[in-house]
């Protein structure tokens, strides 16, 4: 008789930290994601993908995103079996939603950093909180 045992399917890796809303902030939750990456079974090229896409939407949080003494989330989650990593991050500034506009021209210097996150990830979008503030997020294939 043959008895097979039961596999639990894979627990996902999760990080999270809160963070100041502020430039500090940002280039913190970018330092903080990048280590965390390292320890996690994931490829170079999605790595760096995740990179810039916390850059910008850990700047955009600590820019858009501001409420005075509030801070923001990061948080990271990586399915194993699928390999899909998500990258969110939550701020208290919920009453204006991010959308992609058209593209700024050449001389523009804001306006990029959705396209760039456009760009980066397999999907992306945005949550509102029922009580305050919004969740952008974005999602990461490892084959992309």
């Amino acid at each position: 008789m043959n008895v097979s045992t039961p596999q639990l399917p894979p627990i996902p890796r999760l990080f999270t930290q809160r963070l100041s809303s502020t430039r500090r902030g940002a280039r913190l939750a970018r330092l903080f994601a990048v280590e965390q990456l390292r320890t996690w079974p994931v490829s170079p090229s999605l790595a760096g993908r995740a990179e810039g896409v916390i850059a910008e939407l850990a700047a955009n949080a600590a820019s858009h995103g501001r409420v005075q003494g509030r801070d923001f989330r990061l948080t990271l989650t990586h399915h194993e079996a699928t390999g899909t990593l998500r990258i969110e991050v939550a701020d208290t500034l919920g009453e204006k939603l991010p959308t992609l506009g058209p593209v700024p021209g050449p001389d523009s210097e804001t306006g990029r950093g959705l396209h760039l996150v456009a760009a980066f990830a397999d999907r992306w979008g945005t949550q509102p909180h029922e009580c305050v503030g919004k969740t952008v997020w974005a999602e990461l294939d490892p084959s992309s």
